[in-house]
């Protein structure tokens, strides 16, 4: 050996997988829109039977499944192809569990192609108001958004309804600003048979929550309010207003003013749960809360993923009293409750 050898040599590796990371998200949209996984549901299959099932080429199945056994999306034992426990769970669209949609709808073009742009929105600090910016009124965005992301917020819906204590509550007047699919709300009136909720948000989008809402049977206990958060009156003697996945498409000043409506509209000893994908202090971790900063950069002017201590100054310069945090494993978000 050659003592003047370096212990290791410098890989360029991170650099190559991170340059065509896109491969990733390709295969996997492919694969859904192929409806690769329903059929390894019911057992292993070889790449000419798969391919049968999915109207596909063979060589085409065989050289997609070699890349997602690859990537631990599926398993391989010989020549045929199975299901992980993820895959069988999240993606066999005969799960009641499956995000299929969900995925389809992160991995959209539209979504991707905000990030061509990301050089300029780097140069800018945000997308301007034309273009990719998705807060423009009753943005087709939050139509696909309200359809698809249903599934993957029923679990921590269910969560932060069991957090604040819902089921256990005394009858409950409920707000859920930017409901979107409406799921918060719902889980809420589920577990609390006394609980009122409001949604408010974009006409089309709360066709989408009521729809939810009819599904779950609590249609009667379930009423909406088109129109936009910065601009209709909430009223007053909310018990709990929902702030879920809204705050990040906002700078902290426009925050601010909306936290302090919300904490007129509450009644005394009310609270507002924020849900927010929160990065550690450094902004280092965890890494999908750091990854969708970036998220905010391409498709707003001035949003941002926020840290804990970031979130508790809005909250207390807006009138709040008490400031807690509630991670939401195994998903990548954080609850954060505040009282009045």
């Amino acid at each position: 050996m050659n003592p003047s050898a370096p212990a290791s040599l410098p890989s360029p590796a991170l650099f190559l997988e991170t340059a065509m990371a896109f491969r990733r998200s390709a295969a996997l949209r492919a694969a859904l829109a192929l409806d690769v996984f329903t059929p390894l549901a019911e057992g292993p299959l070889d790449a000419s039977a798969l391919a049968a099932r999915c109207g596909a080429a063979s060589r085409g199945i065989r050289i997609l499944c070699d890349v997602l056994a690859s990537l631990g999306i599926l398993q391989k034992d010989v020549d045929k192809y199975s299901l992980t426990m993820e895959a069988s769970v999240f993606l066999n669209r005969h799960s009641p569990a499956c995000m299929a949609d969900a995925f389809q709808f992160l991995s959209d073009p539209f979504i991707q192609s905000a990030f061509a742009g990301l050089t300029d929105a780097v140069r800018r600090g945000g997308t301007p108001q034309t273009g990719s910016n998705v807060l423009a009124p009753e943005h087709q965005f939050w139509l696909d958004f309200a359809r698809a992301m249903a599934p993957v917020m029923a679990f921590p819906a269910e969560m932060i309804a069991g957090i604040l204590g819902a089921g256990a509550a005394p009858r409950w007047n409920v707000l859920d600003i930017a409901a979107g699919h409406g799921m918060f709300g719902i889980a809420i009136a589920r577990q609390n048979p006394n609980a009122t909720i409001t949604a408010l948000d974009w006409p089309g989008v709360l066709d989408i929550a009521a729809k939810n809402a009819h599904g779950a049977g609590i249609s009667d206990r379930y009423h909406i309010r088109p129109g936009s958060a910065f601009e209709l009156d909430f009223g007053s003697g909310y018990d709990v207003i929902l702030l879920t996945n809204f705050l990040h498409h906002f700078d902290p000043a426009t925050n601010q003013a909306l936290l302090r409506r919300v904490h007129a509209a509450l009644a005394p000893g009310g609270r507002v749960a924020v849900l927010e994908f929160v990065p550690d202090e450094d902004r280092l971790a965890p890494h999908f809360a750091v990854m969708f900063a970036m998220n905010m950069l391409v498709h707003t002017a001035s949003g941002d993923a926020y840290t804990f201590a970031e979130l508790a100054s809005m909250l207390r310069d807006a009138g709040f009293a008490s400031v807690e945090r509630h991670p939401l494993p195994p998903g990548p978000q954080t609850l954060v409750v505040a009282a009045k």
